[in-house]
C-alpha cells in the first residue's frame, strides 16, 4: 500500500465499505470487526481476543477450521461461498469470503472473513454509468 491513511479516516473508511469484516491472528484469535450495531452475524464483544471457534454455529465450524487450516499450510488463499439469509423478513442472497492475510514473504499472518448482502448486486444489467 502506498501513502498513509490517518486512523480516523481508517476507521470510517472501514466502517462506511458494505462488506462486514472480522480479522483472526495466527492463533485464531478475534483481533477486530467492524460493523458492529448492524452485522449480520452479530457477536458479543467477549468474543475479542477469543478462539474464533466460539464465533461460529457448529454446523459450519469443521468448515470454517478446514478453511483456516488450508490458509495456514498455504493450500489456500481464499474460500467463497454464498447463502440465502433471512434479513428483515426478506430472503437475502449473502456472500461470504475468507481470505489469508500474508506478509511480503508469504508468512501467514491471519484471516480476514467478509460478508456481504449481494441480492441487490444480483440483479444488476446492462450499464449505469456515473451520476445517472
Amino acid at each position: 500500500m502506498k501513502g498513509k491513511i490517518p486512523s480516523d479516516i481508517l476507521e470510517a473508511m472501514l466502517e462506511t465499505i458494505p462488506i462486514e469484516f472480522s480479522i483472526l491472528d495466527k492463533d485464531d484469535k478475534v483481533l477486530v470487526w467492524n460493523k458492529h450495531e448492524t452485522r449480520l452475524f452479530k457477536r458479543s464483544e467477549k468474543v475479542l481476543g477469543r478462539d474464533v471457534r466460539k464465533c461460529h454455529p457448529n454446523k459450519s465450524l469443521n468448515k470454517v477450521e478446514q478453511i483456516i487450516q488450508e490458509m495456514k499450510e498455504n493450500i489456500r488463499d481464499k474460500a467463497r461461498f454464498w447463502i440465502d439469509l433471512k434479513i428483515n423478513n426478506e430472503i437475502e442472497k449473502v456472500l461470504i469470503e475468507y481470505y489469508a492475510l500474508r506478509n511480503p514473504k508469504g508468512k501467514y499472518l491471519g484471516c480476514m472473513e467478509c460478508s456481504q448482502v449481494i441480492t441487490e448486486i444480483k440483479e444488476l444489467s446492462d450499464e449505469k454509468r456515473l451520476l445517472e
